[in-house]
């Protein structure tokens, strides 16, 4: 396996330890018993599990930014893909009722750790926050966009979080069900406006 593979490797095992078991409790002995490699070659790529929470941050807005660009470039219009926002909370249903929102559970767990690392991972909001904004602004809904898309994501968090407390299939899909409804409403409302404004 090449440095790069294996680096890799690294960063996708963190990623996925810091979310089952959380970033305080994983220790890098964790990280390199899962990659299979050696304390001294783990050392070769990372000294410290702060680079590694870099690392990984790096790695989810990069896989975020993607997501969001291939549901830009699948077409359809600002509904369509503000439910492909919402759906996610019915794709990952599984492991959200295991582990709560990837996002979510990190931001929550440095803050605690009042880590400097804190507004690195608020990035990840930030990036749907501005993504979903532009779209309720496509909608018609300009004016009050970025307040739609912080309600969007508070309502979504909401979601996440009384999924893993509950573990409730149903819950999730109610509330998926709802959201899709209202993000529809808001779309009425902002072809309401543009309308009348002619």
């Amino acid at each position: 396996m090449t440095a790069a593979a294996t680096r890799l490797q690294i960063v996708e095992e963190a990623d996925r330890l810091f979310y089952e078991q959380g970033f305080a409790a994983t220790s890098l002995a964790d990280i390199a018993a899962a990659v299979r490699i050696s304390r001294g070659n783990f050392y070769y790529h990372f000294r410290t599990k702060d680079e590694i929470l870099d690392a990984v941050i790096v790695r989810r807005l990069d896989r975020t930014r993607a997501m969001l660009d291939g549901w830009e470039a699948e077409g359809g219009d600002a509904l369509g893909r503000i439910r492909c926002f919402v759906g996610m909370l019915v794709a990952n249903r599984a492991a959200i009722m295991a582990h709560g929102c990837p996002v979510g559970t990190l931001c929550n767990e440095l803050a605690k750790l009042d880590h400097a690392a804190q507004g690195d991972a608020a990035a990840l909001f930030t990036l749907f926050r501005d993504w979903l904004a532009r779209q309720f602004a496509a909608l018609g809904r300009g004016a009050d966009a970025d307040l739609l898309a912080l309600h969007l994501l508070m309502r979504s968090q909401g979601v996440a979080t009384l999924a893993t407390a509950f573990r409730d299939q149903a819950f999730v899909d109610r509330e998926v069900a709802a959201m899709c409804a209202w993000a529809a409403d808001q779309a009425a409302r902002g072809e309401t406006r543009c309308s009348s404004s002619r």
